[in-house]
């Protein structure tokens, strides 16, 4: 799918109108990468937030002009910056050093783009961060950790994909950070997901997914699964929970009849929580890959300021999508 055409989809169209309601500031720690200097661009035009791209000036100019790219819109920030790296340097040696981290491998952190991106976030001087174009997701969300930290009322780290049907919007967790949840961790990924649906307009119902529908099946992964609803119907009442489902009964009306007659959720399902990294992780890329079906994210959600993540396989598309749900986010 063209990077047009998935600008056109009408869930894209609300997040833009969303973040230029607000206008955010958001820092692309890989400014040099030839995908990250299009998406700028794009953004500029769509003008729905401001764009700040972190690296070396003359090269990110260079790269810019010799591919006819008009980046008037965005701001460059000098990674080599001294008295910038010098002042981030000893805040992070002051956050960290509890961990024993010293003033002279706090300058070294940050001479990495992440760092010192992440720091920019920290100190507010932009409102979120998007970076993993040629970074590993390690990387990208290590500082995130060690500096933004997870919100007081967070579980946890999770995050979720959204996946762009033509006719409705899903919300697929946790595909990037949690390898093998515990119940509670499902049941804090469910509210966390469920939370992040409702802020971009898509009503959570939510389905927890194993190989078992109801009571059909058995075995330790699915015990999981049904802990994890116990716990959110004691733990969250309202919210509008099922499982274990499969994921034809949770998507499916037909087969939800058959499955799990009279649910709410089921075959309605727009939130799918998976019981596995290796689970999520897998299905949504067969869906996107098989479907063509456009996913946004990994988008962090648990973090006191948003940083998100791309794949380092991205598109111009994934970037700029995944910048206007970072800006929308900076706005909760």
């Amino acid at each position: 799918m063209t990077g047009e055409a998935v600008a056109q989809l009408p869930f894209v169209q609300r997040v833009t109108e969303r973040a230029a309601s607000a206008r955010r500031r958001i820092v692309l720690p890989e400014g040099e990468d030839p995908r990250v200097l299009r998406a700028a661009q794009i953004l500029g035009e769509l003008d729905a937030c401001d764009v700040v791209l972190l690296g070396d000036p003359v090269a990110i100019r260079a790269r810019a002009g010799s591919a006819d790219l008009d980046l008037g819109k965005a701001e460059i920030v000098d990674a080599a910056d001294d008295q910038r790296c010098e002042r981030y340097a000893a805040e992070y040696a002051q956050l960290r050093a509890h961990k024993g981290v010293t003033r002279s491998a706090a300058r070294q952190a940050m001479t990495q783009r992440a760092y010192l991106a992440t720091m920019m976030v920290h100190s507010g001087e932009v409102d979120g961060m998007v970076s993993g174009a040629a970074h590993t997701t390690a990387e990208t969300i290590r500082p995130a950790f060690e500096i933004i930290r997870t919100a007081p009322d967070a579980g946890g780290v999770s995050s979720v994909f959204f996946m762009v049907f033509p006719d409705q919007v899903r919300v697929f967790g946790d595909c990037a950070v949690t390898p093998d949840p515990s119940a509670a961790q499902l049941a804090d990924i469910a509210r966390a997901s469920a939370r992040t649906a409702e802020h971009f307009d898509v009503d959570p119902k939510v389905a927890m997914l194993s190989y078992s529908s109801g009571s059909s099946g058995s075995g330790p992964s699915v015990d999981v699964v049904r802990e994890a609803v116990k716990l959110l119907a004691q733990d969250d009442p309202p919210l509008c929970v099922e499982g274990p489902l499969q994921y034809d009964a949770a998507v499916n009306q037909e087969i939800a009849a058959a499955k799990a007659s009279g649910s709410p959720v089921a075959g309605k399902a727009t939130v799918l929580i998976f019981p596995s990294l290796d689970a999520g992780n897998i299905a949504y890329k067969a869906v996107q890959q098989s479907a063509g079906v456009p996913a946004i994210g990994p988008i962090l959600q648990g973090l006191n300021r948003p940083v998100n993540d791309l794949s380092r396989g991205c598109t111009v598309p994934d970037i700029v999508n995944t910048v206007l749900v970072t800006a929308v986010q900076a706005q909760f």
